[in-house]
């Protein structure tokens, strides 16, 4: 862990831009883009999920000083404080992110996703002059879509109503909190928007659909997209729980570090609000499609098994993200194809490196 010196309460702002989880496959890719720009990026990350103490070591080994890192738990109040103090900016990525394991230990869950929000937000509260803030939430917020209805159509489903099929879905669907994770970061997005309504704080929050691309190390349970590569590229078995026809709105994560420091860029005209920020109805794709891809994307037909449905899963969900393009005039421009085999290249190219080298593999 990175020794720092407690600042202050009323210090200034401080120079750095902090992300919190900002080891983790999107932090990796907001600090690589930010530090490139030149600016001093600060990451607080505990480093708990399996590969992104790679990720943490190529940002170091590529920007050098302009990284430095704090190894702590979100959680951890005079920590998140110190960070803070530092900070000009914040995103804040830290989070436990997959809904099977909030089914098994949603104790662990809430405490993270909720309680850790919390302790950030009284710590960006404190300051003298509180940076500003864009938290990641998620499209499990909305639920299973209450109200909607779905047909299946050929190897996707959609909803009967072809105004929302043709859209995709606005911040104006109701809230329906669904599983633990749905619970703990619905809370933390509501929490979020409280904080800059109530306490007149610099925030916003990005509700987001399936973000994809280099770093994501998938595992089954979240990062599907790199998982199922992954899978077909080693010859293992890719299980689809459900039938595969579930739809989601891909987004390339190049993309996502766009909409994001756009959001830093015009955070005075967007707090207090969420957006709903996914691929959109031009890059959909369900799971039995991206399948249908791998011979001409990775060079191999993927071996498929079936099992029973999740618990919180989505038959369809497409962003809507209209109100940010309207807002900011931020759409996706890296289309399926291209985002897929960019990921794929990627991924290809981390399993040819030996482990002793992938400290430093890009």
């Amino acid at each position: 862990m990175t020794a720092v010196l407690r600042s202050k309460r009323g210090a200034p702002k401080g120079d750095s831009v902090l992300i919190t989880g900002g080891a983790g496959f999107i932090g990796c890719n907001l600090a690589h883009r930010l530090a490139s720009d030149g600016h001093k990026v600060l990451i607080l990350d505990n480093l708990s999920r399996a590969g992104v103490e790679q990720n943490l070591a190529w940002l170091q080994a590529t920007h050098g000083d302009r990284i430095e890192a704090i190894i702590a738990d979100i959680c951890h109040k005079e920590t998140v404080e110190t960070a803070v103090a530092r900070a000009r900016q914040v995103y804040h990525l830290a989070a436990q992110v997959a809904v099977t394991t909030s089914l098994v230990e949603p104790v662990h869950d809430f405490t993270v996703n909720a309680a850790g929000t919390l302790n950030l937000l009284e710590a960006v509260r404190a300051q003298a002059e509180p940076p500003s803030l864009v938290f990641t939430s998620t499209n499990k917020v909305y639920g299973k879509l209450a109200g909607v209805n779905f047909a299946a159509q050929g190897d996707r489903y959609g909803p009967k109503e072809a105004l929302l099929a043709g859209r995709g879905v606005g911040e104006e669907q109701p809230l329906d909190f669904a599983s633990p994770y749905g619970c703990s970061k619905g809370a933390a997005d509501q929490y979020v928007l409280d904080y800059a309504r109530t306490f007149g704080l610099p925030m916003a929050v990005f509700r987001m659909s399936c973000i994809y691309g280099p770093h994501q190390f998938g595992t089954e349970d979240q990062g599907w997209v790199a998982h199922f590569i992954k899978r077909a590229l080693a010859g293992e078995t890719i299980t689809l729980y459900g039938d595969g026809r579930q739809v989601r709105d891909i987004l390339f994560v190049d993309d996502l570090v766009d909409a994001l420091m756009l959001a830093q860029d015009r955070i005075g005209s967007l707090q207090g609000d969420a957006f709903n920020i996914g691929g959109g109805t031009e890059n959909t794709v369900s799971l039995l499609e991206l399948l249908d891809r791998f011979p001409s994307l990775v060079g191999v037909k993927a071996d498929v098994q079936f099992d029973d449905w999740r618990p919180g899963d989505q038959p369809w969900y497409v962003s809507n993200t209209g109100r940010y393009f309207a807002r900011t005039g931020w759409r996706p421009r890296v289309g399926v194809d291209e985002g897929l085999m960019r990921l794929a290249r990627w991924l290809s190219n981390a399993r040819a490196v030996p482990a002793d080298r992938q400290r430093v593999a890009s």
